[in-house]
C-alpha cells in the first residue's frame, strides 16, 4: 500500500513539472515569424503543387536549344514556363535553382525533380515566387515522376534558409 501511495505521489509530482515546463516554455515561438529577428526575411516553406510553381529555364550549357526542350518537359508535367533563354556563363553541375523568400516551397519541389543534384541558389531580394532554372553541362534528363516522388521523401519537408524564417502558415 505503502508502494502505491509512493508512485501516485511520484506521478503528480512529474505531471505538475510537465505542466510547469509545457506552460513556461520560452521556445513556443523558435522557428517562427513571431520570433524572427529584425531584417531577416521570411520565407514561404510551402510545398506546391507543380501546377502552382512558376519557372524560368535558362541553357548554361554548351548545346544549343537545351532551354527549350527542358522548358517543354516542365509545360508537360504541368509547370508554369515563364521564360525560356539563355544564360551568359556556362554551368558544369546540373542545374542551379535561383528563387527567393516566396520561392523556397517550390525550389524544394524543384530539388526532386534533378534528383537532389541542383545547386540552390537563395535571393533575399528576390520579390517574385518564379525559380530560374539554369541549366548545366552534368544535366541529362529530368527525373521520372516514381523518381521525384522518391527523391522528396528522401528530402523530407522544405527547410528555411539561414538566416530566414518560415512564414505564418495560414488556416
Amino acid at each position: 500500500m505503502r508502494a502505491l501511495v509512493v508512485v501516485g505521489l511520484l506521478a503528480v509530482i512529474a505531471l505538475v513539472f510537465v505542466v510547469v515546463a509545457v506552460v513556461k516554455d520560452s521556445q513556443g515561438t523558435a522557428g517562427t515569424a513571431a520570433d524572427c529577428p529584425d531584417g531577416w526575411p521570411l520565407v514561404d516553406l510551402r510545398l506546391r503543387e507543380q501546377k502552382d510553381v512558376k519557372i524560368n529555364v535558362y541553357n548554361a550549357t554548351d548545346e544549343s536549344g537545351r532551354a527549350g526542350g527542358v522548358a517543354d518537359d516542365f509545360r508537360n508535367r504541368k509547370f508554369q514556363v515563364k521564360k525560356v533563354g539563355n544564360e551568359s556563363k556556362e554551368v558544369d553541375g546540373v542545374a542551379v535553382l535561383r528563387f527567393g523568400p516566396k520561392g523556397v516551397g517550390s525550389a524544394h519541389l524543384l530539388r526532386a525533380y534533378f534528383l537532389n543534384n541542383a545547386e540552390r541558389v537563395f535571393l533575399p531580394d528576390r520579390k517574385d515566387d518564379t525559380v530560374d532554372v539554369v541549366l548545366g553541362n552534368g544535366f541529362q534528363q529530368l527525373a521520372t515522376t516514381t523518381e521525384v516522388n522518391q527523391s522528396l521523401g528522401d528530402l523530407g519537408a522544405p527547410e528555411a534558409p539561414p538566416e530566414t524564417c518560415p512564414m505564418p502558415v495560414e488556416k
